[in-house]
């Protein structure tokens, strides 16, 4: 199972708050840091999402066709990210809702660029 996901950046202090403001709204928090890395999750054996400034010193570019999501616990939740990336800058890349059977899911890419979602199962009925 994926432990965590790393995603670059340019605006580092930027995305700092950025992770810190709507990782807050799960609960997540700080569990690593350095100079150039800073990593989130819920708990000490939970996945995180991290953000770096890239090794290689050049520019952070968004992955044409890759996604984060982020587990939420109910529909509300989802609605609450979504809300919170839209509050802080971030760009909508499709409201929250139903797909297809019991999947609930809001989409967002934060201030780089990179896509992100909001999901949760939902009972169908």
């Amino acid at each position: 199972m994926i432990g965590y996901v790393t995603l670059g950046t340019n605006r580092y202090d930027d995305a700092a708050k950025f992770y810190d403001d709507l990782l807050a709204v799960i609960d997540a928090g700080r569990i690593m840091e350095g100079d150039s890395f800073i990593a989130w999750a819920t708990g000490p054996r939970s996945a995180a999402i991290s953000i770096i400034k890239p090794y290689d010193g050049k520019d952070a570019t968004v992955g044409n066709g890759v996604m984060v999501a982020i587990s939420a616990g109910s529909p509300e939740i989802v609605n609450a990210l979504h809300a919170k990336a839209m509050e802080l800058g971030g760009t909508d890349e499709g409201a929250p809702g139903l797909r297809g059977g019991n999947f609930y899911a809001g989409y967002f890419r934060d201030l780089d660029g990179n896509k992100l979602n909001a999901f949760c199962m939902v009972e169908e009925k």
